[in-house]
């Protein structure tokens, strides 16, 4: 049967049904739910798991929600369209994820489409608390989709990594380190301590615990599913959005984006990688439409397994850690953040004992010079927290920038096939036609806009502070040197003679930086 051309077969599966989401509010789910209210117009209504956190309710969370700048087209231009979002008070670490039995029966039976994207994205998060959010939650999760007759199709977000013990990883269900059901028992009886004092040797050749319980939940899933229709979406490192809602859209410091703000603001100036590694970014709405495009290919097609889709780009469209340094750096100087710490510079290093030296040097030193500063001056010492806080990061990220997998994606590449007439374009998830330079620098941008809070406005203002703390920069090194100079190389006759023709040239440039400076 042939499709019209101005048609969206996605679309119209998603007309007058209702669907479930677990991680409305994260990075991920709140593109999710705009998208499917922007171009899924007639789905039914979309049910938003949401639990009380900071005094506030699921209804007032979710007004929270609807009002981030991702929804703002859809205010102005639709607004009764959020009516469709209908908040379910409840929580992925109680029991029936702790919804109550008439919004249970509401579920239940309206809906038919879930995506399960609630987890916990701590590297370092207790594996006690992991196992509670990514594996019994997933759990929890499944219970209730048994209880669903309408139910079509089941995404599960995972993440590329949940087996990066292996360096090339197919989309395959692989045997997870132990069974899942002895890690939740230990859990539950074994105290903090015990658990803490174990995890190590539990995570074996895995790097932390959001990376061993996602492998666990995978598992999990193969044993507890029966007949429901799953599928897994596997993500590597999610990042700004590539062309929708809105270019270089981002709402939190996780991953890169915390790399370049870092690095923007002048305070991270070193950290470990390999340049020639590949590092497999992925935009969050490339993420988006896949799993939108998976729920519709799993309901239709009704595949006999469980299918698992490789959201990644290494394979099809390969950018290293080298080639982010390179095409990243310059649009930090070019776009720059209003208020930065030092001027940006440094590098990152390949060699651990030259990156530990460095961040003695270039971290460490100013950040304890800097809040001595602020003691003599009454004000609160911040800076040697935050480059504590900034190494625990970096250290996290160590495995992922120092390292590369090999990731297949055959079934992604089949799906982008399966996609025809205005799909293609609707629910485009397709990495190879993104164009890495163009994408950076609306990431850079986005980061300044959507995280900082600065408009593009701002950036005259803003690169003239860069002037300024570049000649402070030029400044404060050249103080240095004449120290080192004065101390240990000023002892002879032509020395002297060299200093005194340095110094008349660095007076001339001084009497001048004040115009420098201002232009």
């Amino acid at each position: 049967m042939d499709t019209n051309e101005n048609e969206s077969q996605i679309a119209n599966f998603y007309k007058d049904r209702s669907v479930f989401i677990t991680g409305a509010t994260g990075f991920m789910g709140k593109v999710l739910v705009e998208k499917l209210l922007r171009s899924c117009s007639d789905v039914k209504n979309i049910y938003v798991l949401l639990r009380t956190k900071k005094g506030l309710n699921a209804r007032s969370r979710l007004d929270e929600l609807l009002n981030t700048k991702i929804f703002e087209k859809i205010r102005e231009e639709n607004p009764k369209a959020l009516n469709k979002i209908v908040a379910i008070q409840g929580d992925i670490t109680l029991n029936s994820l702790g919804i109550s039995e008439s919004d249970l029966n509401l579920l239940t039976s309206d809906v038919s489409i879930v995506f399960h994207s609630a987890a916990t994205v701590k590297f370092d998060e207790p594996l006690k608390t992991s196992v509670e959010f990514n594996v019994i939650g997933t759990r929890r999760l499944v219970e209730i989709c048994h209880k669903m007759p309408k139910l079509v199709a089941l995404i599960h977000v995972s993440t590329a990594y949940a087996n990066c013990n292996r360096t090339e990883i197919d989309e395959l269900l692989y045997s997870p380190p132990v069974s899942p059901q002895r890690i939740v028992d230990a859990v539950e009886w074994m105290n903090d301590d015990a658990i803490n004092s174990l995890t190590p040797k539990l995570l074996g050749d895995r790097p932390n615990t959001y990376t061993y319980t996602k492998a666990l939940a995978e598992s999990l899933l193969v044993d507890e599913c029966g007949s429901l229709p799953v599928a897994i979406v596997r993500p590597s490192i999610v990042t700004a959005s590539w062309r929708e809602p809105l270019r270089g859209w981002v709402d939190n410091i996780n991953g890169p984006t915390g790399l370049i703000l870092a690095s923007g603001k002048g305070v991270l100036r070193t950290m470990l990688f390999n340049s020639k590694a590949g590092a497999d970014l992925i935009p969050v709405d490339t993420v988006i439409n896949l799993m939108i495009s998976v729920a519709w290919y799993t309901a239709t097609q009704q595949p006999n397994s469980i299918m698992v889709y490789n959201c990644t780009s290494g394979q099809h469209n390969r950018i290293t850690w080298g080639d982010i340094e390179r095409i990243a750096f310059p649009l930090l100087l070019h776009y720059p953040s209003a208020e930065i710490f030092r001027y940006p510079g440094g590098n990152f290093k390949e060699n651990r004992l030259f990156n530990d030296v460095c961040c003695f040097f270039d971290h460490t030193i100013p950040a304890y010079f800097f809040d001595a500063l602020m003691a003599l001056t009454g004000r609160k010492r911040i800076m040697v927290r935050v480059y504590e806080k900034l190494h625990r990061a970096t250290a996290a990220l160590e495995w992922f920038t120092t390292r590369e997998w090999k990731f297949s994606a055959n079934n992604v590449l089949m799906l982008i096939d399966q996609l025809k007439g205005a799909d293609k374009e609707t629910f485009h998830f397709d990495i190879r036609d993104l164009h890495w330079p163009t994408y950076w620098e609306d990431y850079v941008l986005g980061s300044r806009k959507y995280i900082l809070k600065e408009e593009n406005s701002s950036l005259p203002k803003a690169r003239s502070n860069l002037r300024r703390m570049y000649l402070m920069h030029k400044l404060i090194g050249f103080l240095i040197m004449y120290g080192i100079w004065h101390r240990f190389l000023l002892r002879t006759h032509a020395a002297r003679r060299l200093w005194l023709l340095l110094s008349s040239l660095m007076m001339k440039l001084f009497s001048i930086l004040p115009a420098i400076a201002n232009t």
